[in-house]
């Protein structure tokens, strides 16, 4: 099968750590040109200096903040002027927990920016460099809450809903070129994020954080966490030459935590 991804440009979003950060250093091992989206230019150049370039590669970081659209949009068209990029990671941090009547409606509205608006922005950017290259792969990383809401992440399940939707509307319209748009929907995955839920449940029920995640390790078929490398092996699957014929699509990355099919 054909992995390889030499020649080819990856924008990567939440890339300084985490699961983006994993993501990126899957695609350079790939071969492809990495460029980390993230906040912070302290955390992304230490990143940047972590991806392979023993294929030769170049790599980059872009700072940009998701809460300042047109910002984004400046700085990415800015790149656009010396290269096309081939593959799109779309991913930015969850909403912060809570239940569904207790969030404000402006919290609604900045996560559909955060995901949706931004996703759509990064989309039509680069889209005709895509079209041009005859290689599109856009992947977004969202969450098993696509196909089973989980307790006390109102507006994420909301949010993430919203944004499996645009991902199959955006499949079905971007097909005939050849570019693919597929789902990576990871369950309890080793990061900062969750440790920041496992901290808010353990206060708000008044145990410790072991025991909050030892419970939900225990909701896992696997009984334990994924690490973000595994997460991202699946989406460096689903921008390899060998998943072209793959879109559409919501994968979950969850040691069989979905009940769903």
């Amino acid at each position: 099968m054909n992995f390889s991804l030499l020649g080819k440009h990856a924008l990567v979003c939440g890339g300084s750590k985490g699961i983006g950060k994993a993501i990126g250093m899957e695609l350079a091992e790939m071969g492809a040109n990495v460029t980390l989206v993230a906040r912070s230019a302290v955390t992304l150049s230490a990143a940047v200096q972590e991806l392979d370039k023993s294929k030769g590669q170049d790599h980059d970081f872009l700072m940009a903040d998701f809460e300042d659209l047109q910002d984004l949009r400046r700085k990415v068209s800015g790149l656009l002027v010396v290269r096309k990029y081939q593959i799109l990671i779309n991913n930015t941090g969850g909403p912060k927990g809570g239940p569904i009547i207790d969030a404000q409606p402006e919290e609604f509205a900045d996560a559909f920016n955060k995901h949706i608006i931004c996703s759509q922005i990064l989309t039509k950017l680069l889209i005709d460099g895509m079209r041009q290259e005859s290689y599109g792969r856009i992947i977004n990383v969202i969450s098993t809450s696509v196909k089973e809401p989980i307790e006390g992440l109102g507006v994420s399940n909301t949010i993430r809903a919203a944004m499996g939707n645009w991902s199959k509307t955006m499949a079905t319209e971007l097909a005939p070129w050849g570019i693919t748009v597929n789902n990576i929907l990871p369950g309890f995955t080793d990061t900062d994020r969750l440790q920041q839920l496992i901290t808010d449940k353990a206060s708000k029920a008044g145990i410790s954080e072991s025991q909050v995640s030892a419970q939900m390790s225990g909701l896992v078929p696997m009984k334990r966490f994924a690490l973000p490398s595994e997460i991202a092996a699946a989406a460096a699957f689903l921008a390899s030459p060998a998943a072209g014929y793959i879109t559409g699509i919501n994968l979950p990355v969850d040691g069989g935590r979905t009940r769903s099919l």
